[in-house]
């Protein structure tokens, strides 16, 4: 069984999420969890209602932007599931928005991890939750099982604007994220990957390269 701690982490490798797909991200988490509410007239699955009450009283952060195109990132997550957890045991809104703010983000963290016990993978809610996401978010999913089902010598994903070097059975390969989704992995016995200074030259190249072909398709 996976760690749940783990398992929860991957969740963020997708945010941010509009309201509509956190709210069956968390609805689903919940759900696969298999937790039985003390508290029955606490719904498991979180409804785009329900989340702009939590905002208002506070209890969760506000989203980035506003209207349609509010946003909500991974701490947003914890903090939905957290409330949604504590409800199902029972606890009152007061009693919870206390324990939120006496809650730094590892702890509550943590504490999500190990109320839940068992924790989905993305590609695992992707396939069945009711509702799944869809647009920008379901492609995120996608890459996400895609990532997950490569071979042992695929080299691993690189934060954007960091250079790694990761050993594989082929060698040694050193990768530079340019944006989202995407990076460029080249292999140490490369010539353009045996300087610093050629590699970030390369991967510059990479990101005017997209900049402009966004450019002319939004003319």
């Amino acid at each position: 069984m996976a760690d749940p701690l783990l398992a929860l982490r991957d969740y963020a490798k997708i945010a941010p999420w509009n309201i509509r797909d956190l709210s069956t991200i968390a609805g689903g988490i919940l759900s696969s969890s298999g937790i039985t509410p003390i508290n029955a007239a606490a719904q498991s699955h979180p409804s785009d209602r329900t989340i702009r009450f939590y905002v208002t009283r506070k209890l969760m952060a506000s989203p980035d932007g506003r209207g349609t195109a509010a946003t909500y990132s991974y701490r947003h997550l914890l903090q939905l599931l957290a409330i949604k957890l504590r409800q199902m045991e029972g606890a009152t809104l007061v009693t919870i928005e206390r324990e939120l703010a006496e809650s730094p983000g590892d702890v509550l963290e943590k504490r999500v991890a190990a109320s839940l016990g068992t924790v989905p993978s993305p590609d695992e809610l992707m396939a069945n939750a009711p509702g799944a996401p869809r647009g920008r978010v379901a492609r995120l999913l996608a890459h996400h099982r895609e990532t997950a089902a490569l071979p042992a010598g695929s080299p691993p994903a690189a934060p954007r604007g960091a250079a790694t070097s990761v050993p594989l059975d082929s060698g040694a390969w050193f990768r530079v994220g340019v944006g989202e989704g995407l990076e460029v992995a080249m292999r140490a016995d490369h010539p353009a990957a045996r300087n610093p200074d050629v590699r970030a030259r390369v991967a510059a190249a990479v990101a005017r390269a997209l900049a402009e072909s966004a450019e002319e398709a939004a003319r």
